[in-house]
């Protein structure tokens, strides 16, 4: 009979991240039965949670950025991959001024921690550590996304971004480790859980399913991605746990080999492969080009011999993971970069507005579809005038009004509409982080509200469905895409004033009219049935 032996089924290696230290206080060591005790009191957590949420808010990895600034030098990059860079490292310089959070979406707020043994708190640890995510929520210019059931059809928004996701382990030893996740809805909606079988599991069938689903992930959720897959696992919410992790960087320490004993392991010859398919995929980093990803990580898992889990998921530009730690020397936090801007090269600094065709929205609607249609696709365009913006319960708003006979407002019809839900707005300013949402999950809406007249500009960002482009083509209409990720810019260059014109109970998903000048967006759909992601192949 096989003698028993455990086996760690996550043995990350060796910590090689960089911690500042945050305070010596909340901290003490002490004895029980005969061991040393590290006495963590409960505001230290709060304490912790407050700060590593604040941070992750502003400010990014290194690493991260420093691989979005080496597509600026890589001559395979498209020029729309160097703009995208451009603008993802010029939102990270002033997002880390603290003030207009990097994207709008500032997220669910997830923390998984593991707490030693011989670590002794007295309290209820989650509810001091969901304390320090309320006082961040509140304290700063951020967003409030999360929505409370009081019925199964029945939501109000939470009014604190509460209730964070806390997953806490018990581990062995005198420390106390974690990671916290600011995790975006359109990041967080593209995770996908594939039921598959043992047949699967061969060089051929594997390498082109991932492949396959890979380019199903679309823009949507702002790219270059981090992109990670983890095949197998226990059961499969152990396997799309692994793929969230394992799109953090959490795994990245993982071994490269498996063993009898069932260790997760990262399988670097299919991420290489994958990641080669990424930037043939045509996609690049957001409006074509090789970019489509930054990295890829590929995780596999011991599975039940009846099932084989396979998930997908991403990080997107906004790769929002700090982690943290506390021990016997203090509570101490990863240290993010607080200088982005060292990445920007002098000659990327200036405005580039070459072929940049200007547009006055401050004008009746068939005056701006004239304008609009003299331009083919792929056109880059500056925006100047009235915007409005309504997002997912906007839209199922306003079409109750039209199924109960009321049609639609006019300034569905006067206006372009700008897909987004802004964060919450510093003093003195006249917007808060105010980036595009994802268009796709107004799809449905669009033929219905063309034919009535309104939704006849769209803008937003990713990719859409061919309902929309044959709309666009029936009814005249058009949907501009904008850059997913820098909301911070937005927001200090383009948007100069923010008023809530309908549904103000929704808070973030309220109706808004914005003024804009000089904002940024692509003609990607046009009125005479051209998409240009499908020009591209895709």
């Amino acid at each position: 009979m096989p003698k028993f032996s455990y086996q760690d089924p996550f043995p990350l290696g060796k910590d090689t991240t960089k911690y500042r230290l945050l305070t010596k206080e909340h901290v003490s060591v002490g004895k029980f039965g005969g061991k040393e005790v590290l006495k963590v009191a409960p505001e230290g957590l709060a304490y912790l949670a407050n700060q590593a949420m604040r941070d992750v808010s502003f400010l990014l990895r290194p690493a991260h950025l420093e691989k979005v600034a080496a597509i600026l030098s890589d001559p395979e990059a498209s020029p729309n991959d160097r703009g995208v860079a451009v603008a993802l490292l010029r939102n990270a310089e002033v997002a880390a001024n603290f003030v207009l959070p990097f994207c709008q979406d500032t997220g669910t707020a997830t923390i998984v921690g593991k707490k030693g043994q011989q670590v002794w708190t007295g309290a209820r640890d989650e509810e001091y550590l969901a304390k320090g995510v309320h006082k961040t929520y509140i304290n700063e210019n951020l967003r409030y996304s999360q929505t409370i059931p009081l019925t199964m059809y029945e939501e109000i928004n939470s009014g604190t971004n509460l209730p964070a996701q806390i997953d806490l382990y018990a581990t062995e030893g005198m420390e106390y480790k974690f990671l916290f996740v600011a995790k975006g809805g359109g990041s967080a909606n593209k995770t996908y859980l594939f039921q598959e079988t043992k047949a699967l599991l061969n060089p051929a069938s594997l390498e082109k399913f991932l492949v396959e689903k890979m380019k199903t992930l679309g823009t949507a959720a702002c790219p270059p991605y981090h992109l990670a897959f983890a095949v197998g696992g226990t059961s499969a919410e152990a396997c799309l746990k692994a793929v969230k992790f394992a799109s953090t960087g959490y795994f990245d320490h993982l071994p490269a080999t498996g063993n009898k004993g069932g260790r997760a392991f990262r399988d670097l010859e299919m991420e290489e492969k994958l990641l080669k398919a990424a930037y043939k995929s045509g996609y690049g980093a957001q409006f074509g080009g090789k970019y489509f990803a930054l990295d890829v990580r590929v995780v596999r898992l011991p599975r039940h011999g009846a099932s084989c889990p396979l998930a997908m998921g991403v990080s997107c530009s906004a790769d929002r993971n700090v982690k943290a730690k506390i021990d016997r020397a203090g509570i101490w936090l990863e240290e993010l970069d607080r200088n982005p801007g060292r990445l920007i090269p002098a000659k990327y600094r200036g405005k580039h507005e070459h072929g940049v065709v200007k547009v006055n929205l401050n004008r009746p609607m068939k005056e701006i579809l004239a304008e609009l249609t003299k331009y083919p696709i792929r056109t880059q365009l500056s925006l100047s005038g009235t915007l409005i913006v309504g997002r997912d319960i906007a839209h199922a708003k306003l079409k109750e009004r039209i199924d109960k006979g009321e049609g639609l407002p006019q300034y569905v019809k006067d206006h372009p509409i700008y897909y987004a839900g802004p964060a919450k707005t510093p003093k003195g300013m006249p917007s808060g982080s105010f980036g595009p949402t994802t268009a796709g999950r107004m799809d449905s809406y669009v033929d219905l509200f063309q034919s009535l007249g309104g939704s006849l500009i769209m803008i937003a960002k990713g990719n859409r469905s061919k309902a929309v482009t044959d709309a666009c083509k029936k009814y005249g209409g058009f949907y501009l895409g904008s850059i997913g990720g820098p909301a911070a810019i937005l927001a200090e260059e383009n948007i100069k004033k923010v008023e809530c014109i309908d549904f103000p109970e929704l808070g973030m998903e309220a109706v808004w009219k914005i003024e804009v000048v000089d904002f940024p967006a692509f003609i990607l759909v046009d009125d005479k049935g051209n998409d240009f992601f499908k020009k591209l192949g895709i």
